[in-house]
């Protein structure tokens, strides 16, 4: 197939998928939650169910689907396993293409508030700065990406389905990419095995390669205990990171298809495991809310329903320990691209870090031995973990720079 034979992909959930989301949704069973109001025990009963309500019975999701059909979208097969992707076409003739990548529990849509101003900078007040022809993908096994072919579904195998679309679908010899949380990881694998294809490579969070390996590969610290020297603010910092970003690396790496059974049958039970993830990422010196409109909150998770992704999506963790790419292929550095990040110091990825020099320092410390050329680091006082869709201005921005020289 190539970009010639492309047709255009339009959204349309059956009815009878919609209306059983209904009838659960209307039929839930909420959990007894004393003394949780602070949620120091999770997503709260109280907060849930006015979300499970709201999306019963005020959600319009054909509303949503409209918007959503407004992008241009395809979707492809390649080696057997569907692969959705949007396309903002440049408004430049020398653009560089730049694919951005998604994580967990993020979607595609994640990414949709940063595609029309780096495809179309005239458009949106920046004449003079560089255009991409931006492609957003649903990584195999998420939304419409899915259902997925290959059990073994993960960074490593991604990564090549994602080259086959640049090159051989699109026609790109060279491309931009750009990705974070586990699509970091996929971007940092694109880049180690094709860096003569990718010209650039911009992150969200480093990306060890191989990654989610060794004897804790369940455990985000692993196996590092607080030093016995760490101030109480460190030690705060510290447990605050673990309660955070550590529950479900755990559960989904050691015991994912036992959470599936309940979340691939419940919509409500299925919200609140994600609900949690995004109110606990993003910023935390910010009013989730505020951010997160309760319409993007509540079509994202209705295309984890209706697509049956949830199980698909929370695989990619296991698989990415059972299925590493070959020792053969592995070189060090592992990234010899150029290579810059974008963080944010509300993002609590980042425990005892409160300033962007500290950040700056603790990169180049910690990441020499993965990235060869480590260009630029830009770091924002606002903003958490969904960086493109909390801050998508910064974002433009350093893409722009680091990307379109």
């Amino acid at each position: 197939m190539s970009a010639a034979d492309l047709s255009p992909y339009t959204i349309d959930i059956s009815q009878d998928v919609l209306d059983d989301l209904q009838t659960r949704l209307r039929a839930t069973r909420f959990a007894p939650d004393l003394n949780n109001d602070d949620e120091k025990y999770g997503l709260s009963t109280g907060y849930l169910k006015g979300l499970v309500e709201h999306w019963a019975n005020a959600f319009d999701w054909r509303a949503a689907e409209r918007k959503l059909n407004a992008a241009e979208q395809y979707r492809v097969e390649i080696d057997g396993t569907p692969v959705h992707f949007l396309r903002a076409p440049a408004k430049k003739s020398d653009a560089l293409p730049l694919i951005l990548l998604h994580g967990w529990p993020w979607t595609y849509l994640d990414w949709t508030r940063v595609t029309e101003p780096l495809s179309n900078p005239a458009a949106h007040g920046a004449g003079s700065a560089p255009a991409f022809e931006v492609i957003v993908p649903s990584l195999p096994g998420f939304a419409f990406s899915t259902p997925v072919a290959d059990g073994h579904e993960n960074y490593v195998s991604m990564a090549e389905r994602f080259h086959t679309l640049m090159t051989e679908v699109l026609g790109h010899k060279r491309y931009a990419v750009c990705g974070s949380d586990y699509g970091a990881l996929v971007a940092g694998q694109l880049a180690h095995r094709h860096p003569e294809s990718v010209t650039g490579l911009h992150q969200g969070m480093p990306s060890p390669l191989p990654a989610l390996q060794g004897d804790r590969y369940w455990d985000i610290t692993g196996g590092r205990p607080v030093p016995d020297d760490a101030s109480p603010e460190l030690r705060q910092d510290l447990r605050a990171f673990v309660e955070a970003l550590g529950p479900h690396l755990a559960v989904h790496t050691l015991d994912g298809q036992t959470l599936t059974h309940g979340l691939h049958d419940s919509p409500a039970g299925m919200l609140a495991w994600i609900l949690e993830r995004w109110k606990r990422w993003s910023d935390r010196n910010a009013t989730f809310e505020e951010v997160f409109p309760v319409d993007h909150v509540l079509t994202s998770a209705t295309i984890y329903w209706a697509t049956q992704s949830i199980g698909s999506s929370i695989r990619i963790y296991k698989n990415a320990h059972l299925y590493p790419e070959p020792e053969e292929y592995r070189t060090t550095p592992p990234i010899t691209v150029p290579t810059s990040f974008t963080f944010h110091l509300g993002d609590q990825a980042s425990p005892g870090i409160n300033t962007a020099e500290e950040y700056k320092a603790a990169i180049k410390q910690n990441t020499a031995e993965i990235y060869q050329d480590l260009r630029e680091i830009y770091v924002h006082q606002r903003g958490g973990h969904f960086g493109p869709w909390e801050q998508p201005d910064a974002w433009v921005e350093d893409l722009r720079n680091a990307l379109g020289q």
